[in-house]
C-alpha cells in the first residue's frame, strides 16, 4: 500500500469522502485520490515520489505554473508582514484598480474569497438593483455551491424549483429557472413569458463545468440584448475563463459587456479569493454605500492580494504570455483533433486557448445534454492510462484541461503520442 493510499485511509475517518472537496475524489473513476506533496513548473509530486505533468493547475489559476518565482518571492515577503488584518490594507486598492485597468467592463470591485461567494454575491446585487427575483442561470453552467444555485435541469426549455442537492429547500431554488446553453431561443420564450421578473442572466461565458463547451456564435449576443431589452443584468461567471483567455477574459475575448463579473482563484494566483465587478451604478448599490449587505473578515486578504497582485502585473506587462498559450493551445489540441479523427470517432475535442476538454463520445458536444452522451467509464479507463504514464488529468469527465506558460511543446508532444497509444490498443 503506498502512502496516497494510508492517507486516503486515515483521512476517511475524518473528513467526509476522505477528500476536502468532492472534484479531488478518484471514486468517479474507481481509484485512490493521489496526496500531492509539492509542485513546481507543469509538474505536480505525490507523497510516494510520482511526477506527474499536470493539467488541472489548481483547476485554473496556475496560469504561469506552479510555484512561480516572483509570486512566491512576493507571498513570502507578505506573509513576512502578517497573515491576516481584518483592516484595509494598500494591496487591495492595487488589486482593485489593476482589475478595473486590465477588465473595461469592471468599473467597480468588491474582494471575496471564492468563486461561490462572488456569484452568491452578485446575484444579490443584480436583485437589488432591479428589485426583481428570478434568475435565469444554464444546465451544466456550474456557479459554485450556494443554495439558489444547486438547480437541476428539467425537461424542456425552462424548469424552475427542482434542487440538486440534498439539504436545499425548494423555496430556495423556485426563483432559479434553468434553460439550455446555446439555446437562445429557449432563453427568448422565458423572458417573454416572465421577462419583467427577471433580475439577472448568470452564464459561464464558456462552459467549462461540462467539460468545455463553447458559445455558438450570436449565443452570448443575444443574451446582451435580451438583458438590456428587458432591464435584466447579465452577469458573466468568469471563475474560469477570467484572465485565461486575456488580459480581459472572456468580455474582451468576445467583445460583450456584462453588466456584473465573477471572478476566482486565478486573481490571487491560486490562494484562495474571489471578486465580482461591474457597473458603478450597480455596485454602489453594495454596502457599507448601499443597501445591498455582503462582508468578509478574510475578503481582501494581504497574502492572497500580494500574489494576485504579481500575477496579474506579470499578465498585464506581458501579453507575449497569451499569445504563446493560444498558440501552444491551438498546437497541442490540433494535434489531439488528429489523433482522434484517425480513430474514427473514437472520441471528440472541444477547446478554445489554453482550455480543452476530450469527450468520449461521438456527437459534438454544444450543450448539457450532448456532453452526457460521453461514455464515462471509458474517460475512467483512458484517466488511470494516463496516470500511470505520469499525466495528471480531472478525475471526471466533465472537467477542463488546462495548459500553463510552464508546459513545453516536448512534454505535450509526449501527451499526444500517449493518446494515440491508447486509443489503438482500445
Amino acid at each position: 500500500m503506498g502512502k496516497s493510499e494510508e492517507l486516503f485511509k486515515e483521512a476517511r475517518q475524518y473528513i467526509p469522502g476522505g477528500v476536502n472537496s468532492p472534484v479531488r475524489a478518484f471514486g468517479n473513476i474507481g481509484s485512490t485520490p493521489r496526496f500531492i506533496q509539492r509542485a513546481d513548473g507543469a509538474y505536480v509530486y505525490d507523497v510516494d515520489g510520482n511526477k506527474y505533468l499536470d493539467f488541472i493547475g489548481s483547476w485554473g489559476p496556475m496560469i504561469l505554473g506552479h510555484n512561480q518565482k516572483e509570486v512566491l518571492e512576493s507571498v513570502t515577503e507578505a506573509c513576512k508582514q502578517g497573515l491576516s488584518f481584518g483592516a484595509a490594507t494598500e494591496k487591495e486598492v492595487v488589486m482593485a484598480k489593476l482589475i478595473t485597468e486590465m477588465v473595461p467592463a469592471v468599473e467597480m470591485v468588491r474582494m471575496v474569497n471564492s468563486g461561490t461567494e462572488a456569484v452568491m454575491s452578485a446575484l444579490r446585487v443584480a436583485r437589488g438593483y432591479t428589485k426583481r427575483n428570478k434568475i435565469i442561470k444554464f444546465s451544466g453552467c456550474y456557479h459554485g455551491h450556494s443554495d439558489s444555485m444547486l438547480i437541476a435541469a428539467g425537461s424542456g426549455v425552462m424548469s424552475s424549483g427542482v434542487p440538486d442537492s440534498a439539504g436545499v429547500t425548494k423555496g430556495c431554488t423556485e426563483d432559479t429557472i434553468s434553460a439550455v446553453y446555446n439555446d437562445l431561443e429557449g432563453v427568448k420564450e422565458i423572458f417573454t413569458k416572465m421577462g419583467e421578473e427577471i433580475a439577472a442572466v448568470i452564464v459561464e461565458p464558456v462552459g467549462a463545468n461540462m467539460g468545455v463547451v463553447l458559445p455558438q456564435e450570436g449565443f452570448l449576443e443575444g443574451l446582451r440584448k435580451l438583458c438590456t431589452k428587458y432591464g435584466s443584468i447579465l452577469i458573466f461567471d468568469e471563475v474560469i475563463t477570467g484572465f485565461r483567455l486575456g488580459t480581459d477574459g472572456a468580455s474582451g475575448y468576445f467583445g460583450i459587456q456584462p453588466d456584473l463579473i465573477t471572478f476566482g482563484k486565478i486573481i490571487g494566483a491560486g490562494m484562495p479569493v474571489g471578486a465580482y465587478g461591474g457597473k458603478r451604478q450597480i455596485m454602489e448599490l453594495i454596502s457599507p454605500l448601499g443597501p445591498v449587505y455582503q462582508a468578509g473578515t478574510l475578503s481582501g486578504n494581504p497574502v492572497a492580494m500580494a500574489a494576485g497582485i504579481t500575477q496579474l502585473t506579470i499578465l498585464k506587462e506581458h501579453p507575449e504570455i497569451y499569445t504563446h498559450l493560444n498558440q501552444l493551445g491551438d498546437y497541442f489540441y490540433g494535434r489531439l483533433e488528429e489523433v482522434i479523427k484517425e480513430a474514427e470517432g473514437f472520441c471528440s475535442i472541444n477547446h478554445i486557448g489554453s482550455l480543452g476538454c476530450i469527450f468520449f463520445t461521438k456527437e459534438k458536444v454544444i450543450d448539457y445534454a450532448s456532453a452526457k452522451t460521453s461514455d464515462t467509464t471509458k474517460y475512467a479507463d483512458y484517466f488511470k492510462f494516463m496516470l500511470e504514464h505520469g499525466v495528471y488529468l480531472a478525475p471526471a469527465q466533465f472537467e477542463a484541461m488546462f495548459l500553463s506558460a510552464s508546459h513545453k511543446k516536448e512534454e505535450l508532444d509526449r501527451v499526444v503520442e500517449l493518446v494515440q497509444q491508447y486509443m489503438k490498443e482500445h
